[in-house]
Protein backbone atom coordinates (compact mmCIF):
# COMPACT_ATOMS: atom_id res chain seq x y z
CA UNK A 1 0.00 0.00 0.00
CA UNK A 2 1.78 3.36 -0.87
CA UNK A 3 2.07 5.65 2.02
CA UNK A 4 0.17 8.92 2.33
CA UNK A 5 2.33 12.09 2.18
CA UNK A 6 1.58 14.46 5.21
CA UNK A 7 3.87 17.98 4.88
CA UNK A 8 4.23 19.00 8.71
CA UNK A 9 4.61 22.87 8.92
CA UNK A 10 6.61 23.71 12.18
CA UNK A 11 9.29 26.11 13.74
CA UNK A 12 10.84 24.27 16.34
CA UNK A 13 12.80 21.17 15.42
CA UNK A 14 16.43 20.09 16.43
CA UNK A 15 18.34 21.63 17.00
CA UNK A 16 15.63 23.49 18.98
CA UNK A 17 16.05 22.55 22.69
CA UNK A 18 13.26 22.84 25.27
CA UNK A 19 9.85 20.86 25.19
CA UNK A 20 8.20 22.41 21.66
CA UNK A 21 10.52 20.24 19.66
CA UNK A 22 10.05 16.74 21.53
CA UNK A 23 6.43 16.22 20.51
CA UNK A 24 6.75 16.20 16.65
CA UNK A 25 10.19 14.90 16.24
CA UNK A 26 8.61 11.98 18.24
CA UNK A 27 5.14 12.25 16.02
CA UNK A 28 7.35 11.66 12.60
CA UNK A 29 9.46 9.14 14.10
CA UNK A 30 6.44 6.80 14.30
CA UNK A 31 4.05 8.19 11.81
CA UNK A 32 6.01 5.23 9.10
CA UNK A 33 4.70 2.61 11.08
CA UNK A 34 1.53 3.61 10.60
CA UNK A 35 1.32 4.17 6.21
CA UNK A 36 2.23 7.78 6.53
CA UNK A 37 5.36 9.54 5.51
CA UNK A 38 6.09 12.40 7.23
CA UNK A 39 7.56 15.45 5.36
CA UNK A 40 8.77 18.02 7.80
CA UNK A 41 9.36 22.24 6.82
CA UNK A 42 10.66 24.51 8.96
CA UNK A 43 13.05 27.61 9.05
CA UNK A 44 16.36 27.10 7.34
CA UNK A 45 17.71 30.04 9.48
CA UNK A 46 15.88 30.59 13.00
CA UNK A 47 16.74 31.74 16.17
CA UNK A 48 15.84 29.16 18.54
CA UNK A 49 16.39 30.60 22.13
CA UNK A 50 17.80 27.28 23.69
CA UNK A 51 19.69 24.77 21.34
CA UNK A 52 20.37 21.11 22.15
CA UNK A 53 22.38 19.09 19.33
CA UNK A 54 22.03 16.11 20.61
CA UNK A 55 18.36 16.08 19.37
CA UNK A 56 19.20 16.15 16.02
CA UNK A 57 20.08 11.94 16.50
CA UNK A 58 16.36 11.40 16.77
CA UNK A 59 16.03 12.76 13.79
CA UNK A 60 14.64 9.39 11.76
CA UNK A 61 17.08 8.29 8.90
CA UNK A 62 15.29 9.16 5.63
CA UNK A 63 13.07 11.69 6.91
CA UNK A 64 12.33 14.55 3.71
CA UNK A 65 13.41 17.83 5.87
CA UNK A 66 12.56 20.77 3.72
CA UNK A 67 13.66 25.09 4.84
CA UNK A 68 13.41 28.34 3.87
CA UNK A 69 14.76 31.52 4.91
CA UNK A 70 12.95 33.51 7.87
CA UNK A 71 13.05 37.07 8.97
CA UNK A 72 12.90 37.52 12.35
CA UNK A 73 12.78 40.91 14.91
CA UNK A 74 14.43 38.85 17.55
CA UNK A 75 17.78 39.17 16.01
CA UNK A 76 17.28 42.90 16.10
CA UNK A 77 15.84 43.23 19.52
CA UNK A 78 19.57 41.36 20.48
CA UNK A 79 20.95 44.92 19.47
CA UNK A 80 18.80 46.60 22.14
CA UNK A 81 19.76 44.59 24.91
CA UNK A 82 21.37 41.00 24.90
CA UNK A 83 19.98 39.54 28.10
CA UNK A 84 16.50 40.87 27.65
CA UNK A 85 16.20 39.53 24.07
CA UNK A 86 17.48 36.17 25.37
CA UNK A 87 15.04 35.98 28.56
CA UNK A 88 12.17 37.40 26.39
CA UNK A 89 12.64 35.01 23.45
CA UNK A 90 12.56 31.94 25.98
CA UNK A 91 9.21 32.78 27.42
CA UNK A 92 10.64 34.57 30.61
CA UNK A 93 9.01 37.54 31.21
CA UNK A 94 9.97 39.46 34.34
CA UNK A 95 6.94 40.54 36.00
CA UNK A 96 5.74 44.23 35.64
CA UNK A 97 7.22 45.81 38.20
CA UNK A 98 10.63 45.25 37.33
CA UNK A 99 10.86 45.40 34.05
CA UNK A 100 13.00 47.84 32.35
CA UNK A 101 12.41 50.56 29.75
CA UNK A 102 14.08 48.25 27.00
CA UNK A 103 11.72 45.14 28.08
CA UNK A 104 8.60 47.14 28.36
CA UNK A 105 9.47 48.43 24.63
CA UNK A 106 10.36 45.18 23.89
CA UNK A 107 7.40 43.62 24.81
CA UNK A 108 5.02 46.30 23.76
CA UNK A 109 6.11 46.35 19.88
CA UNK A 110 6.14 42.16 20.10
CA UNK A 111 2.60 42.47 21.25
CA UNK A 112 1.68 45.23 18.61
CA UNK A 113 3.47 45.31 15.79
CA UNK A 114 3.89 41.41 15.31
CA UNK A 115 0.04 39.79 15.47
CA UNK A 116 -0.01 37.23 16.10
CA UNK A 117 3.85 36.70 17.00
CA UNK A 118 7.46 37.46 15.87
CA UNK A 119 7.00 35.01 13.07
CA UNK A 120 4.20 36.10 11.17
CA UNK A 121 7.42 37.44 8.20
CA UNK A 122 7.81 33.86 7.59
CA UNK A 123 4.06 33.11 6.37
CA UNK A 124 3.54 34.54 2.78
CA UNK A 125 7.04 33.54 1.37
CA UNK A 126 5.84 30.19 2.76
CA UNK A 127 2.82 29.73 1.43
CA UNK A 128 4.47 30.87 -2.01
CA UNK A 129 7.12 28.15 -1.76
CA UNK A 130 4.41 25.50 -0.30
CA UNK A 131 2.30 25.87 -3.24
CA UNK A 132 4.12 24.92 -5.34
CA UNK A 133 5.96 21.63 -3.70
CA UNK A 134 2.60 20.70 -2.42
CA UNK A 135 1.25 20.53 -6.37
CA UNK A 136 4.38 18.95 -7.40
CA UNK A 137 4.93 16.24 -4.75
CA UNK A 138 1.33 15.48 -4.24
CA UNK A 139 1.25 15.82 -1.13
CA UNK A 140 -2.60 14.22 0.60
CA UNK A 141 -2.69 16.53 3.83
CA UNK A 142 -1.08 19.67 6.02
CA UNK A 143 -0.51 19.55 9.25
CA UNK A 144 0.33 23.35 11.59
CA UNK A 145 1.95 23.26 14.90
CA UNK A 146 2.11 26.44 17.42
CA UNK A 147 2.78 28.29 19.05
CA UNK A 148 3.84 30.34 17.34
CA UNK A 149 0.36 30.95 15.96
CA UNK A 150 1.45 32.60 12.82
CA UNK A 151 2.21 28.79 11.64
CA UNK A 152 -1.40 27.88 11.24
CA UNK A 153 -1.71 31.19 8.94
CA UNK A 154 0.25 29.32 6.36
CA UNK A 155 -1.99 26.37 6.73
CA UNK A 156 -5.09 28.77 6.56
CA UNK A 157 -3.73 30.48 3.01
CA UNK A 158 -2.71 26.77 1.67
CA UNK A 159 -6.32 25.74 2.57
CA UNK A 160 -8.20 28.33 1.30
CA UNK A 161 -6.33 28.45 -2.45
CA UNK A 162 -5.53 24.33 -2.91
CA UNK A 163 -8.24 23.32 -0.91
CA UNK A 164 -6.19 20.23 0.91
CA UNK A 165 -6.55 18.78 3.73
CA UNK A 166 -5.81 20.47 6.98
CA UNK A 167 -5.30 19.57 10.50
CA UNK A 168 -4.12 22.02 13.43
CA UNK A 169 -1.80 21.24 16.00
CA UNK A 170 -2.42 23.65 19.11
CA UNK A 171 -0.04 22.53 21.90
CA UNK A 172 -0.99 25.75 23.81
CA UNK A 173 -4.33 27.84 23.69
CA UNK A 174 -4.01 30.79 21.52
CA UNK A 175 -6.22 33.98 22.92
CA UNK A 176 -6.13 32.66 26.39
CA UNK A 177 -2.43 31.78 26.85
CA UNK A 178 -1.08 33.27 29.87
CA UNK A 179 1.90 35.29 28.33
CA UNK A 180 -0.79 37.56 26.35
CA UNK A 181 -1.53 39.44 29.52
CA UNK A 182 2.71 40.39 29.81
CA UNK A 183 2.93 41.61 25.92
CA UNK A 184 0.76 45.17 26.49
CA UNK A 185 -1.66 44.27 24.02
CA UNK A 186 -3.48 47.91 22.49
CA UNK A 187 -7.36 46.91 21.79
CA UNK A 188 -6.78 46.61 18.00
CA UNK A 189 -4.07 43.77 18.83
CA UNK A 190 -6.59 41.82 20.68
CA UNK A 191 -9.37 41.84 18.38
CA UNK A 192 -7.07 40.90 16.22
CA UNK A 193 -5.85 37.54 17.37
CA UNK A 194 -9.44 36.85 17.95
CA UNK A 195 -9.89 37.76 14.40
CA UNK A 196 -7.42 35.31 13.30
CA UNK A 197 -7.86 32.56 15.77
CA UNK A 198 -11.55 32.54 14.90
CA UNK A 199 -10.98 32.15 10.97
CA UNK A 200 -8.31 29.04 11.61
CA UNK A 201 -10.74 27.63 13.88
CA UNK A 202 -13.46 27.54 11.44
CA UNK A 203 -11.34 26.77 8.12
CA UNK A 204 -9.19 23.53 9.29
CA UNK A 205 -10.58 20.40 8.73
CA UNK A 206 -9.30 18.84 11.99
CA UNK A 207 -8.15 20.45 15.41
CA UNK A 208 -5.72 18.83 18.20
CA UNK A 209 -5.29 19.67 21.26
CA UNK A 210 -3.17 18.56 23.89
CA UNK A 211 -5.72 19.31 27.19
CA UNK A 212 -9.06 18.97 27.32
CA UNK A 213 -9.53 22.45 28.49
CA UNK A 214 -8.18 23.77 25.44
CA UNK A 215 -11.72 21.28 23.65
CA UNK A 216 -13.93 22.61 25.90
CA UNK A 217 -13.05 26.30 25.28
CA UNK A 218 -12.02 25.57 21.29
CA UNK A 219 -15.93 23.79 21.39
CA UNK A 220 -17.47 27.28 21.93
CA UNK A 221 -15.72 28.62 19.06
CA UNK A 222 -15.65 26.42 16.79
CA UNK A 223 -17.95 23.07 15.28
CA UNK A 224 -14.99 21.39 13.54
CA UNK A 225 -14.03 17.99 14.74
CA UNK A 226 -11.69 18.26 17.82
CA UNK A 227 -9.33 15.73 19.14
CA UNK A 228 -7.24 15.50 22.27
CA UNK A 229 -3.78 14.14 21.91
CA UNK A 230 -1.44 14.93 24.71
CA UNK A 231 2.52 14.99 24.68
CA UNK A 232 3.51 12.02 25.66
CA UNK A 233 7.10 9.83 26.84
CA UNK A 234 9.28 8.01 24.50
CA UNK A 235 11.38 4.89 25.95
CA UNK A 236 14.95 6.08 26.92
CA UNK A 237 18.27 4.25 27.46
CA UNK A 238 19.10 6.31 30.30
CA UNK A 239 20.39 4.53 33.50
CA UNK A 240 22.07 5.70 36.35
CA UNK A 241 23.81 4.05 39.33
CA UNK A 242 22.36 5.61 42.04
CA UNK A 243 19.67 8.05 43.51
CA UNK A 244 20.98 11.12 44.95
CA UNK A 245 22.67 11.05 48.65
CA UNK A 246 21.17 14.37 49.64
CA UNK A 247 17.22 15.10 49.56
CA UNK A 248 17.62 16.25 46.08
CA UNK A 249 13.75 17.99 45.10
CA UNK A 250 14.07 19.32 41.46
CA UNK A 251 12.73 21.50 38.98
CA UNK A 252 13.87 20.61 35.28
CA UNK A 253 12.57 22.73 32.28
CA UNK A 254 12.11 26.55 32.41
CA UNK A 255 10.81 28.39 35.61
CA UNK A 256 8.94 31.64 34.63
CA UNK A 257 8.37 34.37 36.48
CA UNK A 258 5.08 33.86 37.59
CA UNK A 259 4.99 30.64 38.50
CA UNK A 260 6.67 31.19 41.62
CA UNK A 261 4.60 29.12 44.14
CA UNK A 262 5.54 31.33 47.59
CA UNK A 263 3.93 28.73 49.89
CA UNK A 264 6.54 26.14 48.43
CA UNK A 265 9.40 28.24 49.48
CA UNK A 266 8.14 28.98 52.73
CA UNK A 267 7.44 25.24 53.61
CA UNK A 268 10.70 24.42 52.61
CA UNK A 269 12.24 27.33 54.49
CA UNK A 270 9.94 26.56 57.93
CA UNK A 271 11.03 22.77 57.20
CA UNK A 272 14.99 23.78 57.29
CA UNK A 273 14.32 26.02 60.30
CA UNK A 274 12.54 23.51 62.39
CA UNK A 275 14.20 20.17 61.85
CA UNK A 276 18.10 19.88 61.46
CA UNK A 277 17.60 16.42 59.87
CA UNK A 278 16.13 17.78 57.24
CA UNK A 279 18.78 20.80 56.56
CA UNK A 280 21.39 18.93 56.60
CA UNK A 281 19.73 16.80 53.82
CA UNK A 282 17.41 19.44 51.46
CA UNK A 283 19.14 20.40 48.63
CA UNK A 284 16.64 21.96 45.74
CA UNK A 285 17.84 22.29 42.16
CA UNK A 286 16.63 23.95 39.30
CA UNK A 287 18.01 22.40 35.70
CA UNK A 288 16.86 24.51 32.59
CA UNK A 289 16.48 28.68 32.01
CA UNK A 290 15.27 30.23 35.86
CA UNK A 291 14.06 33.65 36.17
CA UNK A 292 15.82 35.75 38.14
CA UNK A 293 12.93 36.80 39.87
CA UNK A 294 12.23 33.53 41.40
CA UNK A 295 15.98 32.93 41.88
CA UNK A 296 15.84 35.74 44.16
CA UNK A 297 12.73 34.54 45.72
CA UNK A 298 14.09 31.85 46.97
CA UNK A 299 17.07 33.18 48.22
CA UNK A 300 14.78 35.73 50.26
CA UNK A 301 13.05 32.81 51.88
CA UNK A 302 16.96 31.63 53.41
CA UNK A 303 17.46 29.19 50.98
CA UNK A 304 20.47 30.01 49.15
CA UNK A 305 22.92 27.57 50.82
CA UNK A 306 20.47 24.69 49.61
CA UNK A 307 19.97 25.89 45.90
CA UNK A 308 21.95 24.30 43.40
CA UNK A 309 21.48 26.29 39.81
CA UNK A 310 22.77 24.08 37.07
CA UNK A 311 20.99 25.58 34.27
CA UNK A 312 20.00 24.32 30.42
CA UNK A 313 21.13 20.53 30.23
CA UNK A 314 20.30 18.43 27.11
CA UNK A 315 17.72 15.91 26.52
CA UNK A 316 19.60 12.76 28.34
CA UNK A 317 21.15 14.68 30.90
CA UNK A 318 18.08 16.74 31.99
CA UNK A 319 16.14 12.54 31.97
CA UNK A 320 18.99 11.69 34.10
CA UNK A 321 18.37 14.30 36.82
CA UNK A 322 14.38 13.20 36.47
CA UNK A 323 15.88 9.23 37.50
CA UNK A 324 18.53 10.76 40.34
CA UNK A 325 15.92 13.25 42.22
CA UNK A 326 14.43 12.24 45.02
CA UNK A 327 11.35 14.58 43.91
CA UNK A 328 10.34 15.86 41.27
CA UNK A 329 8.25 19.44 40.99
CA UNK A 330 5.98 20.43 38.81
CA UNK A 331 4.86 24.03 39.13
CA UNK A 332 2.19 26.11 37.13
CA UNK A 333 0.58 29.56 37.57
CA UNK A 334 -2.13 29.79 39.74
CA UNK A 335 -4.78 31.41 37.10
CA UNK A 336 -7.59 30.17 35.04
CA UNK A 337 -6.04 30.52 32.07
CA UNK A 338 -3.14 27.64 32.82
CA UNK A 339 -5.50 24.95 33.96
CA UNK A 340 -5.63 23.54 29.87
CA UNK A 341 -1.32 23.61 30.58
CA UNK A 342 -0.09 20.07 30.49
CA UNK A 343 4.14 20.38 30.65
CA UNK A 344 5.66 17.84 28.20
CA UNK A 345 8.03 17.25 30.84
CA UNK A 346 5.25 16.00 32.91
CA UNK A 347 5.40 12.42 30.96
CA UNK A 348 8.98 12.06 31.62
CA UNK A 349 8.45 12.97 34.95
CA UNK A 350 6.23 9.89 35.14
CA UNK A 351 7.95 7.23 34.13
CA UNK A 352 11.04 8.39 36.04
CA UNK A 353 9.31 6.53 38.79
CA UNK A 354 10.47 9.49 40.97
CA UNK A 355 7.38 11.08 42.80
CA UNK A 356 6.12 14.10 41.83
CA UNK A 357 4.77 17.16 43.47
CA UNK A 358 2.62 19.34 41.27
CA UNK A 359 1.62 23.12 42.47
CA UNK A 360 -0.90 24.92 40.43
CA UNK A 361 -4.52 25.59 39.87
CA UNK A 362 -7.54 24.03 40.98
CA UNK A 363 -9.44 21.17 38.38
CA UNK A 364 -6.51 21.42 36.07
CA UNK A 365 -5.81 18.71 33.67
CA UNK A 366 -2.53 18.28 35.45
CA UNK A 367 -4.26 17.68 38.80
CA UNK A 368 -6.32 14.50 37.10
CA UNK A 369 -3.45 12.82 35.52
CA UNK A 370 -1.28 12.45 38.40
CA UNK A 371 -3.78 11.63 40.26
CA UNK A 372 -5.49 8.40 37.97
CA UNK A 373 -1.69 7.58 37.13
CA UNK A 374 -0.39 7.39 41.12
CA UNK A 375 2.63 9.54 40.22
CA UNK A 376 2.63 12.31 42.78
CA UNK A 377 0.84 14.85 44.85
CA UNK A 378 -1.05 17.87 43.82
CA UNK A 379 -1.44 20.95 46.02
CA UNK A 380 -2.83 24.29 45.31
CA UNK A 381 -1.48 27.49 46.14
CA UNK A 382 -3.75 27.37 49.17
CA UNK A 383 -2.61 24.00 51.31
CA UNK A 384 0.02 25.34 52.57
CA UNK A 385 -0.25 22.56 55.94
CA UNK A 386 -1.31 19.73 53.55
CA UNK A 387 2.07 20.32 51.42
CA UNK A 388 4.44 20.84 54.36
CA UNK A 389 3.01 17.60 55.63
CA UNK A 390 3.60 15.42 52.60
CA UNK A 391 7.15 16.79 51.72
CA UNK A 392 8.03 16.16 55.62
CA UNK A 393 6.27 12.42 54.89
CA UNK A 394 8.31 12.18 51.56
CA UNK A 395 11.47 12.90 53.64
CA UNK A 396 10.89 10.77 56.47
CA UNK A 397 10.55 7.62 53.39
CA UNK A 398 13.47 8.82 51.71
CA UNK A 399 15.36 8.30 55.71
CA UNK A 400 14.44 4.57 55.00
CA UNK A 401 15.91 4.53 51.23
CA UNK A 402 15.90 6.29 47.92
CA UNK A 403 12.13 7.34 46.79
CA UNK A 404 10.26 6.05 44.42
CA UNK A 405 6.72 6.24 42.70
CA UNK A 406 4.58 3.21 41.82
CA UNK A 407 2.57 4.92 38.16
CA UNK A 408 0.04 2.65 36.66
CA UNK A 409 -1.52 3.34 33.20
CA UNK A 410 1.18 5.07 31.47
CA UNK A 411 1.16 3.03 28.40
CA UNK A 412 -1.76 5.62 26.77
CA UNK A 413 0.85 8.45 26.91
CA UNK A 414 3.63 6.63 24.91
CA UNK A 415 4.79 8.17 21.92
CA UNK A 416 3.99 5.69 19.38
CA UNK A 417 0.51 4.88 20.98
CA UNK A 418 -0.55 8.59 20.95
CA UNK A 419 1.08 8.47 17.14
CA UNK A 420 -0.83 5.80 16.46
CA UNK A 421 -4.04 8.10 17.33
CA UNK A 422 -2.57 10.85 14.97
CA UNK A 423 -2.63 8.39 12.62
CA UNK A 424 -6.49 7.63 12.68
CA UNK A 425 -6.89 11.06 12.33
CA UNK A 426 -5.39 11.46 9.05
CA UNK A 427 -6.43 8.15 7.39
CA UNK A 428 -9.89 9.10 8.15
CA UNK A 429 -9.41 12.79 6.72
CA UNK A 430 -7.94 10.43 3.12
CA UNK A 431 -11.16 8.39 3.23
Amino acid sequence: MTKKKVLIILYYWPPAGGPGVQRWLKFVKYLPEFNIEPIVYCPSNPNYPIIDKSLKDEIPNGITVISQPIQEPYRFAKLLSKKSYKSISSGVIPKRKRQSLVERLMLFVRGNFFVPDARKNWVNPSVAFLSDYINKNVIDTIITTGPPHSLHLIGLHLKQSLNIKWVADFRDPWTTIGYHKSLKLMNFAKKKHIQLEQKVLNTVDEIIVTSNHTKNEFSLKSKQPIKVITNGYDNNSVAINSKDDKFTISHIGSLLSERNPLVLWEVLSELVSENQLFANAFQLSFIGVVSDSIINTVKSFGLINHLNILGYVNHDKAIEFQKKSQLLLLIEIDSEDTKAIIPGKLFEYMISETPIIAVGPKDSDVETIITESNTGSYFLYSEKEKLKIKVLSYFEDFKNGPLKSNPVGLQKYSRRNLTEKLSDILHQLYS
